[in-house]
């Protein structure tokens, strides 16, 4: 059953945090930027799944699939894109509204690829 509204197609940062920390969060963070915007900062627990991949018809990385998506890119326009994509695919996947730009606005963590605290590119 996904935690998100039916007819739902975008979340605030904050929604997105809550609804996938920890370990039994109804949902799961996919980051669809790029390897270098990731490496530079990504949300603690997010999973890395490109759009430029997922255009080209990747799939989903196995522990993600069939898993309640919050799509996050830098500030929203490729998540978006992403969660329509996602959601043809027969994913429940909702965009979040303004990206790693919103989400490190709010005040939530942002690591990089060792684990620091991270910045967003």
């Amino acid at each position: 059953m996904s935690p998100f509204h039916h007819g739902q197609d975008r979340v605030t940062a904050d929604d997105a945090h809550r609804l996938t920390r920890g370990a039994d969060a109804p949902a799961v963070l996919l980051d669809v930027r790029e390897q270098g915007e990731w490496d530079a900062g990504h949300a603690p627990g997010a999973v890395f799944a490109p759009l430029s991949g997922l255009t080209s018809g990747a799939a989903l990385p196995e522990p993600v699939r069939g898993r309640p998506l919050a799509v996050i890119c830098r500030s929203g326009n490729r998540s978006r894109k992403a969660a329509r994509l996602l959601a043809d695919r027969g994913e429940s996947a909702v965009d979040v509204i303004g990206g790693m730009k919103d989400w490190a606005a709010a005040g939530h963590p942002v690591v990089d690829a060792r684990g620091n605290h991270g910045s967003i590119a």
